[in-house]
């Protein structure tokens, strides 16, 4: 996974273990959502559509949105990480609100040719659905106890992203092993030739 200077689709991360997690990343190592290309490949990515789902009517606003919730359920997850026991108000508001603003997008099974079935939406999906099915799934981690004791911050060096640990035993210490894990590894390998050559 190459994480050059250019945004562009491959780039995108869903390793976090769940949506709003996987939102978080967007900002790592340089913003992501930095426009509606980007975005449109976020939200396909990430499982909020099927593949395929037209998205041409998104505008600006969609990235105002999605970033502007990104940002609120940032400051939740940090402070919660934190043991911060009062999150922030205006941030817990923003998110509880985005949650309720909208049904999610109502999926439908179509038959292929060959007579199986895929997923396809209903109608187009808006903003507003689409921005409460991940505010909703915020809510759901930060108050499941079960699932926000699987929640860890990356070990690896400046690394900021937050993810779930579904590994056995619990001991997956990097978000990404490619990412983080290969660079520790490569840091960790240099620093023991260094010593033998010493």
């Amino acid at each position: 996974m190459a994480l050059s200077t250019a945004t562009v689709p491959y780039e995108l991360r869903f390793d976090a273990g769940r949506i709003c997690l996987d939102l978080l990343a967007t900002t790592h190592p340089e913003e992501r959502l930095d426009s509606l290309e980007p975005l449109r490949a976020w939200i396909v990515g990430s499982g909020l559509v099927p593949v395929g789902t037209p998205l041409a009517h998104a505008d600006a606003g969609w990235l105002v949105g999605f970033r502007e919730l990104r940002g609120r359920i940032g400051q939740l997850v940090r402070a919660q990480l934190a043991g911060d026991g009062r999150p922030y108000d205006i941030a817990l508001a923003r998110v509880n609100g985005v949650a309720r603003a909208a049904p999610p997008p109502v999926p439908r099974a179509v038959p292929r040719e060959d007579g199986t079935l895929v997923r396809e939406l209903d109608g187009p999906p808006e903003c507003a659905a689409l921005l409460a099915a991940v505010a909703r799934d915020a809510v759901e981690l930060l108050t499941d106890p079960v699932a926000w004791a699987a929640v860890r911050e990356c070990e690896g060096d400046n690394c900021p992203i937050v993810y779930l640990d579904t590994s056995r035993g619990r001991r997956r210490r990097w978000c990404s092993s490619e990412v983080c894990g290969n660079r520790e590894r490569v840091a960790r390998h240099r620093r023991r030739a260094a010593l033998a050559r010493a």
